[in-house]
């Protein structure tokens, strides 16, 4: 699958490993595994609800999530941070 990322989503994830350099290989393990299965079990990939309908999140890290949407053969990512920035 192709991965594409917002704006917005690039910029939080550039501060987000600038303050947090370890999160870099979690990250690129992360990126390997949602390109070829966005529902790998490690990833705890779930459907959201409410205002986030239509939307997956799945952990980077305990507390470093993902957020983003599917189609055919694109993930789009459009957030990252902790568990609180998200939701």
């Amino acid at each position: 699958m192709t991965i594409e990322a917002k704006k917005s989503f690039l910029k939080r994830a550039k501060k987000l490993l600038k303050k947090n350099p370890n999160l870099k290989t979690s990250y690129i393990n992360f990126a390997r595994k949602i390109a070829l299965d966005p529902f790998d079990p490690s990833l705890k990939t779930h459907a959201l609800s409410s205002n986030f309908s239509g939307r997956y999140a799945c952990s980077v890290t305990h507390d470093i999530r993902i957020v983003f949407t599917l189609t055919e053969d694109t993930i789009h990512l459009l957030n990252i941070g902790s568990h609180d920035e998200i939701y």
